[in-house]
């Protein structure tokens, strides 16, 4: 018999969750009135996209039968002009299954300053596919001429082989930047003059995409293998996507796996990709222009670093001026205000806009960080 005083996990689950709509996050408690601007991962499923989880025909991803999971997987292929494609559960692990993909143990990688694979997997690309960095360019992006003064030779008796060249569109740290198209289909053909493998940490390629006025499938053209993330922009709860030849996704499989992302009825989370793709994807460029509206007030400070032709996406990375706040103090005094932000470093703070947070939330939290750096 059921105990009476255990609520049962349904009951449990109404009582503390409440659908969040555009503008209110969670704050310190639920159901506390916040604008959440540390990152477009904060999004909340709307109510359409709870119906569309919940109505998804689903089966055993592992045996190939989850047939949400396929018709997303066909789907993303077919947006980015691939043969194939691999759900996986984050785009940390698609990222780390690339590097294991395209890579061996000892080689090197051509990066971007401040990459994600770098900076924000804890180590992950070490550990999980032993490869080191060699860092190209700067504010995100770097040239052909650049890629190949950093390519190290194979067969070399001391350097390790530069086998692997990931290109991060957009580029997180560096404030959302798009990468050139053109300097991206250069530095493509070079490594394939050189026998390098490509790879595109797409995670926010939607961004880049609506951003510039192009199709997925043309950024991911020059690419051997593609990630992307769903749960950035688009608002879906989880899951991202590698996409690339059939004969490479195939060894996907075997290193998702291998990192515990093999997975069952993940249809779930599927339905909500696709439903995310097909409701969310127009409106990213409303993310953008509230970013440029953000960008705009902080910028008439004085106490604001910021380069305003950073902000081409959703995210706004600015730096203070000595004579302010520093970042911890200023996310400590937004919360208050019923702001939150992230900090970068100890003079740099993160924002980014996504589809939980209207222009209104946007404009309003741009006053309250001046207010707060001017004090």
């Amino acid at each position: 018999m059921r105990n009476p005083r255990v609520r049962p996990p349904e009951t449990a689950l109404r009582i503390c969750v409440k659908l969040r709509q555009p503008g209110e996050g969670i704050g310190a408690f639920p159901g506390t009135a916040m604008i959440d601007l540390r990152s477009d991962t904060v999004t909340r499923p709307s109510p359409a996209m709870r119906e569309a989880v919940a109505a998804a025909p689903v089966g055993d991803d592992q045996y190939g039968e989850d047939p949400t999971t396929n018709k997303l997987q066909d789907h993303v292929a077919a947006l980015l002009g691939k043969q194939a494609a691999l759900w996986l559960p984050s785009g940390t692990m698609a990222n780390q299954v690339a590097l294991r993909v395209l890579t061996r143990p000892g080689d090197d990688v051509v990066v971007s300053p401040e990459s994600h694979a770098v900076w924000h997997e804890t180590g992950g690309s070490a550990a999980n596919a032993g490869v080191q960095f060699t860092v190209a360019g700067k504010a995100g992006v770097f040239t052909a001429g650049e890629f190949a003064a950093a390519v190290k030779p194979r067969g070399h008796v001391i350097y390790p082989p530069t086998t692997l060249v990931e290109i991060e569109n957009t580029h997180n740290r560096a404030g959302g930047v798009v990468f050139p198209q053109g300097e991206v289909e250069r530095i493509c053909k070079a490594a394939k003059e050189r026998d390098v493998a490509t790879y595109l940490d797409g995670a926010r390629i939607w961004n880049a995409a609506v951003a510039i006025g192009e199709e997925p499938a043309t950024l991911a053209a020059p690419f051997d293998l593609v990630g992307v993330s769903l749960s950035k922009g688009l608002g879906a709860p989880g899951g991202s996507l590698l996409a690339g030849s059939r004969e490479r996704v195939d060894k996907c499989v075997r290193h998702r796996r291998m990192l515990g992302g093999a997975m069952r009825q993940v249809g779930l989370f599927a339905a909500a990709g696709l439903f995310a793709l097909e409701h969310h994807y127009e409106r990213l460029a409303e993310d953008h222009g509230n970013a440029r509206l953000i960008a705009e007030r902080l910028a008439g400070s004085p106490r604001v670093i910021l380069d305003r032709a950073t902000v081409q996406t959703n995210i706004v990375v600015f730096h203070v001026t000595a004579d302010a706040p520093d970042g911890a103090t200023i996310v400590t005094r937004a919360k208050e205000r019923g702001v939150l932000v992230f900090a970068f470093g100890p003079r740099t703070i993160r924002l980014v806009t996504h589809l939980d947070v209207s222009r209104g939330d946007c404009a309003s939290a741009a006053d309250i960080l001046r207010a707060l750096i001017e004090s």
